[in-house]
């Protein structure tokens, strides 16, 4: 393993013990950034995760081993990162049962929810969000969804709508580390309580109308009252954050790819921002949507755009460009392993405490499958080093690894989208 460097990061936030509003006192959770006698005894390193997602698949014959089990026989998009074999995990022959639809499924890749599979209908929560929302309240930003281009993402919110991502790596880079004025920090301060009058006087507003509802109607407001207490309680605590400085790093501010085709250049730009907001905590789940690209990627050898090449149709030419695209996703993923492998945690490494998921909704884009999804899980302490072949025909429920993942983050759930169980293999 390469040496490891240390990081440390300095943040104080008073306990806020009750909120009250409404007449209704609720206490806030244990934030990681209040000094009490608990933080000041645990000293376990939190668990993080990082989903990235591609919206045009990767070619199985070049990703997946022949092998299953542990000593598989390494494929060709894998050979240079064979260092990281006991790192990570290949799983082939799994997919989101009843999920179709092609391109329209990647609003499904992290809730299995085939809402694609008809263009209609309401999405669920996202895996990263389902996880920010019962554990996301210890750092200053309870998720970050991001992507390499635009604003569309996996990402989804309990009630079914898309989270916008944040695709400028500079303009991240500010909002984690860049320390507003004071006369900024308290106008912000100063919105947030706003935003929190205005809830108490919704709330006082509904509970004078419940009086007067039937009891299905009563149900819909308890609903409704659980939604706004969820949403005051995310509200307080960003108030105490919008107070308090932010990390101090020694990195300089990226600039920004001017070249919308440079597809692994803006990956690999935005990974160093995801491993400086994990190496600060500076939030704990995060979604990376490196979604597609129309043009022709700056890849030597490449001569046609990504977006064709993907829907090869078995053209050789085809595939040996698209190969070349693919073997530079592959590499760059393994670069960002190895960066948060060198990082120093407690004696283990920031790897060993954050699980990394590459997957994408296509398991062949060039016949628009849903099925037997490219997927490989680092890190986050699993049982890896192997890969997890399941039947390609019958695929194995992938909802079954997002509950793996969840019961690896310390949530008692036994399942995730309908579907139970852990993924067998991997615990």
């Amino acid at each position: 393993m390469n040496k490891k460097v240390s990081f440390s990061f300095q943040k104080q936030l008073q306990r806020r013990t009750i909120l009250r509003g409404a007449g209704v006192a609720m206490a806030l959770p244990l934030l990681g950034a209040m000094r009490s006698a608990h933080a000041a005894t645990s000293t376990a390193a939190p668990k993080r995760f990082v989903a990235m997602t591609l919206g045009l698949g990767i070619h199985g014959p070049n990703l997946n081993p022949t092998d299953a089990g542990k000593n598989y026989k390494t494929s060709r998009y894998l050979k240079p990162i064979d260092d990281l074999r006991d790192k990570f995990t290949i799983i082939s022959g799994s997919s989101h049962p009843g999920v179709k639809g092609g391109h329209r499924a990647e609003a499904c890749i992290l809730t299995a929810n085939p809402v694609g599979s008809s263009g209609r209908g309401s999405n669920s929560i996202s895996i990263d969000q389902h996880l920010a929302k019962h554990l996301g309240g210890e750092t200053r930003f309870p998720s970050m969804v991001l992507s390499s281009k635009g604003s569309n993402s996996p990402s989804y919110t309990e009630n079914g709508a898309m989270i916008p991502a944040e695709d400028s790596p500079s303009q991240l880079f500010r909002q984690m580390f860049v320390n507003k004025s004071k006369s900024q920090r308290a106008r912000d301060a100063k919105l947030v309580h706003e935003g929190r009058s205005i809830m108490d006087l919704v709330q006082e507003d509904a509970k004078r109308l419940q009086r007067e509802l039937g009891q299905t109607d009563r149900q819909r407001l308890d609903s409704y009252f659980t939604s706004v207490r969820d949403l005051e309680k995310r509200m307080a605590v960003s108030q105490e954050w919008a107070g308090k400085p932010k990390p101090k790093i020694g990195a300089k501010k990226p600039v920004d790819i001017a070249n919308r085709n440079d597809f692994v250049g803006r990956q690999r730009l935005m990974s160093d921002m995801i491993r400086l907001a994990l190496q600060t905590d500076s939030t704990r789940f995060i979604s990376y949507n490196l979604g597609t690209s129309g043009g022709v990627l700056p890849i030597q050898g490449v001569k046609e755009a990504y977006h064709s090449l993907s829907h090869h149709g078995r053209d050789e030419n085809k595939l040996e460009q698209l190969a070349l695209i693919e073997q530079s996703i592959i590499t760059s993923w393994g670069n960002f392993l190895r960066d948060l492998d060198k990082i120093d945690e407690g004696g283990e490494s920031l790897l060993d405490h954050t699980a990394v998921l590459l997957t994408s909704n296509l398991g062949n884009a060039s016949n628009h499958s849903n099925k037997n999804m490219p997927v490989l899980l680092a890190g986050g302490g699993f049982n890896h080093g192997q890969h997890l072949a399941f039947d390609q025909k019958q695929n194995y429920a992938l909802p079954k690894l997002f509950v793996s993942l969840m019961q690896n983050m310390g949530m008692e759930t036994d399942q995730f989208a309908g579907t139970a169980g852990t993924m067998q293999g991997l615990m």
